[in-house]
């Protein structure tokens, strides 16, 4: 929680920490990722030395914006989740709070039904994690930047992913 300036957040990652490891331990995933919408890994679960962290998860957030794109042409507002089946490794990748992507790495030893419920329930408690520190940032900073300035970071931050 903030203390003056310059927020702490070591107890809410903690807890997303745990939110991970719990799932990955529940759904018997390889691996659980939560990724920026910019590509930049935020935390780990689970055995990530058979892959190239930083490749996944830049391809995990451009994935997520093609998909956007796509979602687009057909009328969609955006496709939440996404699901890539492979021969003995399977991913499914959800997008949390509107800005972060949940990446789950699977195989056989457990099903795409346990995977959906378990990253849902996860999701949910991500989400109010989430809410809560950008809530957090928002008073912390409010008052600090005005509207305008604002307004003109978040439309070129959309650009970025455009």
């Amino acid at each position: 929680m903030p203390n003056g300036k310059g927020a702490s957040f070591e107890k809410e990652f903690q807890a997303i920490k745990e939110c991970l490891e719990e799932l990955c331990r529940e759904t018997k995933a390889v691996t659980v990722l939560l990724i920026d919408k910019a590509g930049q890994l935020i935390t780990s679960a689970g055995n990530v030395s058979s892959i190239d962290v930083p490749s996944f998860a830049t391809l995990s957030a451009a994935d997520f914006a093609a998909t956007s794109n796509l979602a687009d042409l057909i009328g969609e507002h955006d496709f939440s989740t996404l699901f890539h089946q492979g021969v003995h490794k399977s991913i499914y990748v959800s997008l949390i709070a509107d800005r972060v992507i949940l990446a789950v790495i699977f195989t056989k030893e457990t099903t795409l039904g346990l995977v959906r419920i378990k990253v849902k329930k996860t999701a949910e408690k991500l989400s109010e994690l989430f809410g809560k520190i950008f809530e957090t940032l928002e008073s912390e900073y409010a008052g600090t930047v005005d509207d305008e300035f604002i307004s003109e970071a978040e439309t070129e931050i959309d650009s970025l992913f455009e």
